[in-house]
């Protein structure tokens, strides 16, 4: 069995708290690594002060070079991260390597974005007073930054904290999830690689109450956090004047409408509420279909559904396997069983074996279920019929969620239309809300948090603007 030592300031560590990592579908133990305690956490930090001068210093060229050497590593191993993010956190083989591909192409990004960062001049004579002046903007480093991850992407959310830090010149220090840290702690071996000054990163697992500190300590300039909603904001509350970015997840609906391709749209659907079990924050989770087509696409819809192949996630042909734990299985039981009791219709699934939760479909739902109103991080897709498209954009923004949306159609009115009335951060037209690749800006509105990641916004909100006015 594999160890995997934290990484501090520079460093690998073992501390005194070892810490077991178990495979979620086979339930045996795949790798010890260890919960960082004050001491790591203070020796992280004091070691990021020391790294703040060099990465402020260090020339472009450099930080390319060294995003780059992390990409290519990446590319080289990326079947061996595949694996551990599938033994770590029971996520099919197929979707593991999505992400790692995904991880490879945000440090490609990073790499580019780190030779452009933004500089402005203004002209200061618009008034008498500007008369023989000129201004210039540039974009320093804010300082140490504190990035806590979930278990849902182990690699690619730690990524989007840890690339963008790297080139925009700031030291971080993550938290990755307590459940899957093993695939971060395999890239901190790759980042130990490199020119990086000691401090720059640290990816130090540890209990919520030691990572408390991240949120508290007056020392680190932002945090950017991404989790559920009830710690996101309550973070924000202790987090004092120190910057914060949260990205909080959603209930993401999608829109079927006339003229859309139906095939493309049940495919979509499928793939955007069942892959990883749903465990996604863009996960497909209300599907409002016209009155008209209802019928048709929940014939299809349900027909693929039942096609999906469950079990062992580490086979390729894998559609969809055991959650992250029992626990969150049990919870996704009981908001169904509620919903059924509280008269909506189970079409099909809905059986729970352990850790397992059959993929279901719900129909005859109220706003107030949980199904409906709340994030349910699980394989449970909800489908109703309305009788407009404006009613469909009406039901997506009664909830307290907006991360994204999705809508299907061929009309350009009823595209303009959601993308002006939908209360998300970001539409998907012609496809589930689902989508991302990780350059765009991403993240909500209301209780889906603040801010955008995708790796330029990201940058921008690591670094700050400074002013120069001089005499022409």
């Amino acid at each position: 069995m594999d160890t995997y030592k934290i990484y501090c300031g520079g460093s690998f560590f073992e501390t005194e708290h070892k810490h077991e990592i178990t495979n979620p579908y086979t339930g045996e133990i795949v790798a010890t690594t260890f919960l960082a305690g004050e001491k790591e956490l203070e020796l992280s930090i004091l070691a990021a002060e020391k790294a703040k001068r060099p990465l402020k210093d260090m020339p472009a060229f450099k930080q390319y070079e060294i995003l780059m050497y992390i990409r290519s590593e990446l590319e080289k191993q990326k079947d061996d991260f595949a694996r551990l993010i599938c033994r770590e956190s029971g996520k099919p083989i197929r979707f593991a390597l999505a992400e790692v591909e995904r991880s490879i192409q945000c440090f490609a990004v990073a790499a580019e974005e780190s030779r452009r960062i933004p500089r402005e001049y203004i002209g200061i004579d618009w008034t008498p007073a500007g008369s023989g002046k000129e201004g210039l903007v540039r974009y320093f480093p804010l300082g140490i930054v504190a990035g806590i991850s979930p278990f849902n992407f182990p690699l690619n959310l730690a990524v989007h904290k840890i690339a963008p830090a790297i080139a925009a010149g700031c030291p971080i220090i993550l938290k990755p999830s307590s459940t899957t840290p093993l695939s971060t702690l395999l890239l901190a071996r790759i980042i130990a690689k490199t020119d990086l000054p000691a401090g720059a990163v640290s990816i130090l697992p540890m209990s919520r109450t030691t990572g408390n500190r991240l949120v508290t300590d007056e020392r680190i300039s932002l945090l950017s956090f991404t989790g559920s909603p009830v710690v996101g904001w309550e973070m924000k509350k202790q987090a004092g004047r120190k910057k914060v970015v949260l990205e909080l997840g959603g209930n993401a609906g999608v829109i079927i409408s006339g003229g859309s391709d139906m095939e493309n749209s049940v495919n979509k659907c499928v793939s955007g509420g069942f892959s990883y079990s749903g465990q996604v924050c863009i996960h497909t989770q209300r599907i409002y279909v016209l009155k008209e087509l209802y019928d048709d696409f929940c014939r299809k819809f349900i027909g693929k559904v039942q096609q999906l192949k469950q079990g062992d996630p580490i086979l390729a042909e894998t559609d969809i396997s055991s959650m992250i734990d029992e626990n969150n299985a049990r919870r996704v039981e009981t908001w169904v069983d509620e919903a059924i009791a509280g008269g909506a219709t189970l079409l099909c699934g809905g059986k729970r074996k352990g850790s397992f939760y059959e993929p279901a479909i719900l129909t005859d739902t109220s706003d107030e279920m949980r199904v409906c109103c709340e994030e349910v991080f699980g394989p449970v897709v909800v489908i109703e019929a309305v009788d407009s498209f404006e009613k469909a954009v009406e039901m997506i923004n009664s909830g307290s969620f907006g991360l994204q949306a999705g809508v299907f159609t061929d009309s350009i009115r009823e595209m303009n239309y959601a993308f002006n009335e939908l209360e998300v951060g970001g539409l998907i037209v012609n496809d589930v809300p689902t989508f991302r690749v990780d350059h765009m800006p991403y993240g909500g509105v209301r209780d889906s948090g603040q801010g955008r990641e995708g790796i330029r916004y990201a940058m921008l909100d690591m670094m700050e603007p400074r002013l120069m006015v001089k005499n022409c």
